[in-house]
């Protein structure tokens, strides 16, 4: 839109460039806003796109992000220590009274005396810089190890916060939508209800039937309301709960869409491995983690050896060095040297640390000896309940179109006077409870599959 407004405008007189401009400016203006108003419509959300708000916005997900990239500052932190250290150092010392030392008269022509004789001078000033390089440091290479690993878990720690985010706000997802069609359910039994109550009104008014029968009806129709308005409440509650989750304010209205299937995955229950838990990577990383801190412990018993090297230069005057001109001696100094350093008793503290890296090591063996049987259990319980589910689901649907049928035929008899207003109420509850049972039926089977797709540690294709 933008491009036709320019070439319309171009070949318009030169006088109207500045209304170009200005039209220009506020199209632009415009689309931005579209685009703004875009960003924050919450209408007609799919799961995956909760799911993408939440992994955008949730506060836990930012926060592991965030300790994900500070892991990587504390890896350079740790790989500094095995380059070159470089400092520049510079100094100026002032000494209005010079340190005094004894000299024999001899070096003065005076025998058999001695002489007092200040050594030095006043001003001494030296400009320098020092290097230090590790050679040898098996401490130092086992801490860069230990901090990429560590770097490895943090991206772990962050994959498994993602997972829970996805798993929550998906059964909240369906949560709602089930909530939803079970508010439909008891608005349907109202109104067609109400229709009941409309006649039995018009039936008593010609004295047709008894007056209790209209006002039980009526109690029905407010019991029913009251129903609406509990599950009203019970849904707001549960919209609110994925809004702080997906970290959507409170104040925003969003619509779930409505296209979102309860069928059945066929392949859900297929190649399962429970190597690909987060959780059983981030024990496995744990445990180099440990062998790593290990390594560096048994390091503590190694020798070390450092590379020196040292440039200074250096000025000696009575006066102030920078003023005095050719009255200043400047020279040049300069060393290098190798520091070697050899562990030889530390009263046990080493193997004592040793042992305790290797209780350590032993530690999380069982513990993934531990998660493995509980993730084996979980994947076997998921496919049971899943199963269950789908026979439960099976069930109910036959009881709601059973239901259905005997509503509807003695409805039928009612209004042709061969039903009791009791059988009516009996069947419409009946026909409600079915429904409500099948609903809860198709939570439940979402919930199993929910809890399915996490054995299998494929919850992050929930976005895809």
């Amino acid at each position: 839109m933008i491009e036709f407004f320019r070439i319309k405008m171009i070949n318009e007189k030169q006088k109207r460039s500045s209304k170009v401009g200005w039209l220009t400016l506020l199209i632009m203006t415009l689309m931005s806003i579209e685009s703004f108003a875009q960003q924050e419509n919450y209408t007609n959300l799919t799961l995956k796109d909760v799911l993408q708000i939440a992994l955008n916005t949730n506060h836990e997900i930012k926060k592991a992000k965030l300790n994900v990239e500070n892991s990587k500052y504390i890896t350079k932190e740790v790989w500094a220590s095995a380059l070159p250290n470089v400092v520049g150092n510079g100094g100026l010392v002032h000494s209005p009274l010079l340190q005094q030392s004894v000299l024999p008269g001899e070096f003065f022509g005076q025998p058999g005396t001695s002489i007092l004789v200040a050594l030095g001078q006043k001003w001494n000033t030296n400009i320098g810089v020092s290097v230090s390089q590790v050679l040898f440091n098996q401490s130092v290479f086992a801490g860069l190890k230990a901090a990429r690993t560590s770097q490895e878990l943090f991206e772990l720690q962050s994959s498994l916060t993602e997972e829970a985010i996805i798993e929550q706000v998906t059964s909240i997802y369906y949560a709602i939508l089930i909530q939803q069609r079970k508010i439909s359910v008891v608005d349907t039994t109202i109104s067609n209800t109400q229709k009941t109550l409309d006649i039995a009104i018009t039936q008593y008014e010609n004295g047709l039937i008894k007056e209790l029968d209209k006002n039980r009806l009526k109690v029905t129709v407010s019991n029913l309301k009251s129903q609406h308005q509990h599950l009203q409440n019970e849904l707001d509650i549960l919209v609110n709960q994925l809004k702080l989750i997906a970290g959507i304010p409170i104040a925003e209205t969003i619509t779930l869409s409505k296209t979102e299937s309860f069928k059945k995955n066929e392949t859900i229950a297929e190649n399962v491995n429970i190597s690909n838990r987060t959780e059983m990577m981030m024990l496995e990383t744990q445990q180099k983690l440990l062998q790593i801190e290990l390594q560096a412990t048994k390091a503590g018993r190694y020798p070390t050896l450092t590379l020196n090297g040292n440039y200074s230069y250096q000025g000696l005057s009575d006066e102030f060095p920078y003023t005095a001109g050719d009255k200043t001696n400047w020279f040049d100094v300069a060393s290098i040297s190798l520091n070697l350093r050899i562990p030889i008793f530390n009263g046990f503290a080493t193997n004592a640390k040793i042992q305790q890296s290797k209780i350590a090591n032993q530690i999380i063996q069982e513990d993934i000896a531990l998660t493995t049987n509980q993730l084996n259990f979980a994947v076997a319980n998921a496919k049971n309940q899943i199963e269950n589910s789908l026979i439960t689901l099976n069930i109910q649907k036959e009881n709601v179109e059973l239901a259905r049928e005997v509503a509807s035929s003695i409805k039928v008899n009612y209004n042709n006077g061969l039903a009791s207003l009791n059988d009516l109420l009996s069947s419409e509850t009946s026909l409600t409870e079915s429904e409500n049972n099948y609903l809860m039926a198709m939570l439940n089977y979402k919930i199993a599959e929910i809890e399915l797709i996490k054995a299998a540690g494929n919850l992050k294709n929930l976005i895809k």
